[in-house]
C-alpha cells in the first residue's frame, strides 16, 4: 500500500545553506530539523530530499563528493534525532539552470521518480522548502500541501508570495512545518 512522504528541499530547509556545499564538512543542521524528520517518520511518512544542485553542472561541486555529503547529512541527522531521522531517498538535479533538463525544480520529475521508486502516494504527501520553486514543485507534482519555511532563503522568498506561488502555509522552520502539516 502506498505511503505518503515529506519531500524536503535540502539546503536552507534541513541544513544551513552555505551556497554550493562541495565538502561534507560544510554540512550543518538547522536546529530542530532532525527531530522534525523523526516526527514525520513516526507519523508514517517517508522522507525524500529533492534538491537542485546546479553547482555540479557549473563545475563547482565534484559529483563524486555528493554521496559523501549526503552520508555526512545522514550521520548528523541520526546523531541529532536518532535513527528515526533517516532520509529514505535523495533525488538531485545536477544540471546548470540554463540546460533544458526534465528534472530541475519546479518541474515535478524528481518527485515522480521517488514516488515510483518508493511507492509514494503523492496526493497525500507534503513538500517543504525555503524557495517558491519548492512550493511550485509540490503543487506541480500534486502534493496535498506545499509549505515555505523562513530558514535559508525563505524569509526573502516570503516577500514574493503571490507572484506565481502561494504556499499552503509559511513556517518558521522545518519543525514548525512538520507540526502544522501533521495537524492538518
Amino acid at each position: 500500500m502506498s505511503r505518503p512522504a515529506f519531500f524536503l528541499d535540502r539546503d536552507g530547509t534541513i541544513n544551513v545553506d552555505h551556497v554550493y556545499i562541495n565538502d561534507p564538512a560544510r554540512i550543518e543542521l538547522i536546529p530542530g530539523a532532525a527531530a522534525a524528520i523523526a516526527r514525520a517518520r513516526m507519523a508514517g511518512y517517508q522522507i525524500v530530499v529533492v534538491t537542485n544542485q546546479s553547482g555540479i553542472g557549473r563545475g563547482i561541486i565534484d559529483p563524486i563528493a555528493m554521496p559523501f555529503i549526503h552520508s555526512r547529512l545522514d550521520i548528523l541527522l541520526s546523531g541529532a534525532g536518532g535513527p528515526g531521522s533517516k532520509i529514505d531517498r535523495y533525488e538531485l538535479c545536477v544540471h546548470h539552470p540554463d540546460e533544458d533538463c526534465l528534472c530541475r525544480k519546479p518541474k515535478p520529475y524528481l518527485v515522480q521518480q521517488a514516488a515510483k521508486a518508493l511507492d509514494i502516494d503523492v496526493s497525500r504527501s507534503v513538500f517543504v522548502g525555503d524557495k517558491l520553486t519548492d512550493v511550485n514543485t509540490g503543487k506541480n507534482a500534486g502534493c496535498r500541501l506545499s509549505i515555505l519555511v523562513r530558514t535559508g532563503k525563505g524569509a526573502d522568498e516570503e516577500k514574493l508570495v503571490g507572484e506565481g506561488a502561494r504556499p499552503d502555509f509559511v513556517a518558521d522552520d522545518l519543525a514548525a512545518a512538520v507540526d502544522w502539516a501533521l495537524g492538518q
